[in-house]
C-alpha cells in the first residue's frame, strides 16, 4: 500500500471544509499495519497527525512511521503545533508529500523533526500533495485567491442566446444550456471554494442564488463587481454573505449591504485584481467565477484564472452571446492553453477542466 497516497485520501474529505488551513491527512504505520490515521476537518479543531497519534495511542505510535501529505505545523496557532506532538510521541520517521511554503512553516517543522533525531523523507506523491492544496499553496505565495472560471456553454461557444434580456430573472427553464446532472456538479463545485463571483449584470438578467442547493456543502460567500451599485435590492443572491465590489461609496439606501469599495481600473470599473487581494486579505482562498461574459473576458485577458471548467452541451445556437470577447491575443501561438486536461461526462454534456497555462 502507498501509505502517501492514503493520506492524501484522507486529506480529501476535507475539501471545502478547512480553509483557511489546508487539506491534510495523516497515517500512521507499525511493522507493516496501519494503527493510526486521521484527517484535518476544519480550523481550530485537531490536526491530521494529532488524530492519527491519539488513535495509535501511545505504544504504537513509539517506533512508528508518518505519513503526511503537507509538512506538520511547527507553530502555536489556533492549535499546538505538530512538530513537538510527533517528537513526544516517539515517532521514528516521516514521510512528507510536500513541503509547506507557508512564511510561519516553509520548512521549520522538517528541521524540527531532524533536530529531534527523526529521519525524514520528503517528496512522495509531491504532485499530487501539490495539486490537492494549489489554492491554499497559491494564496500563502502571492496574497492572491486561487481563481476558477465556470462556464456553461453550446458547441458554438455561446452562454446565452440573443434573447437573454428579456429574461430578467423569468422563465429559468429556457435559458439552462447544460442537463442538471451538470447544474448538479456545479453545485458541488461552489460548496469547495470560499467565494463564488459574478458581475452584477448577470444578476440583473439571471437572478441567481449562487448557493449550494444540491448535495451537502457550505454556501460560499458570494462577491458581485458592481461599479456603480445597480443590484437590484430584491435580488436573491443578497442576504448574509454577500458582498459588492464598487467604486461607489456605500449611500443611505445601499447601508444595509456589505461594500467593498474598490480602486478603479483604466476603464472605469471596479479593478478585479484589487478585488482579489481584499479577498485574500479577508481569508477567500478560492472563489470560482461563474459570469458573465464581461467578467470572463476581464479575468481572462488580465491573467487572474488558474483552472476553467468548461461545460460544453450538445446544441448550437448560431447567434447569442459568446463566452469571452477580445483578449487582445493576435496570432495563434500566443492562445491560451490549459495544463493538466481532464474530461467528465454528464449524460450528453462535456466538462473540459485544465489549468491556464
Amino acid at each position: 500500500m502507498n501509505y502517501i497516497k492514503e493520506a492524501l485520501k484522507l486529506a480529501k474529505r476535507g475539501l471545502g471544509t478547512t480553509s483557511p488551513n489546508p487539506m491534510v491527512g495523516a497515517v500512521i504505520v507499525k511493522n507493516g499495519k496501519i494503527v493510526g490515521k486521521g484527517y484535518h476537518k476544519r480550523k481550530g479543531e485537531p490536526h491530521a497527525e494529532v488524530i492519527a497519534l491519539k488513535e495509535a495511542g501511545a505504544i504504537f505510535s513509539k517506533g512508528a512511521t508518518l505519513y503526511v501529505n503537507l509538512e506538520p505545523c511547527c507553530h502555536f496557532g489556533t492549535t499546538p503545533p505538530c512538530t513537538q506532538a510527533i517528537i513526544d510521541a516517539g515517532i521514528k520517521e516521516v514521510h512528507i508529500g510536500i513541503k509547506d511554503p507557508s512564511p510561519w512553516v516553509n520548512g521549520k517543522g522538517i528541521k524540527e523533526l531532524k533536530k529531534a533525531g527523526i529521519k525524514v523523507i520528503l517528496g512522495e506523491c509531491e504532485h499530487e500533495a501539490n495539486e490537492l492544496n494549489e489554492a491554499y499553496f497559491k494564496w500563502v505565495k502571492t496574497g492572491i485567491p486561487f481563481v476558477n472560471l465556470k462556464a456553461a456553454i453550446t458547441l458554438d461557444g455561446k452562454i446565452a442566446d440573443s434573447k437573454v434580456q428579456e429574461f430578467k430573472g423569468s422563465n429559468k427553464d429556457s435559458r439552462w444550456i447544460t442537463n442538471e446532472r451538470s447544474r448538479r456538479f456545479v453545485h458541488r463545485l461552489r460548496s469547495q471554494v470560499d467565494a463564488v463571483m459574478i458581475g452584477v449584470g448577470t444578476v440583473i438578467t439571471d437572478d441567481p442564488e449562487l448557493t449550494v442547493r444540491w448535495g451537502k456543502g457550505k454556501n460560499p460567500k458570494r462577491i458581485i463587481l458592481d461599479s456603480h451599485l445597480r443590484i437590484p435590492r430584491d435580488a436573491k443572491v443578497l442576504g448574509d454573505g454577500c458582498i459588492i465590489a464598487s467604486i461607489k461609496k456605500p449611500t443611505v439606501d445601499s447601508q444595509q449591504l456589505t461594500v467593498w469599495q474598490i480602486e478603479k481600473d483604466a476603464n472605469g470599473r471596479v479593478d478585479i485584481l484589487e478585488v482579489l487581494k481584499r479577498a485574500a486579505k479577508e481569508n477567500i482562498q478560492s472563489i470560482l467565477i461563474e459570469g458573465g461574459k464581461e467578467v470572463f473576458t476581464e479575468s481572462l485577458s488580465r491573467g487572474i484564472v488558474d483552472k476553467v471548467y468548461f461545460f460544453i452541451a450538445p446544441k448550437l445556437l448560431g447567434s447569442g452571446v459568446p463566452v469571452i470577447g477580445d483578449l487582445g491575443i493576435k496570432k495563434l501561438e500566443d492562445a491560451l492553453s490549459l495544463t493538466s486536461v481532464k474530461f467528465r461526462k454528464f449524460g450528453e454534456d462535456v466538462l473540459i477542466e485544465g489549468n491556464i497555462q
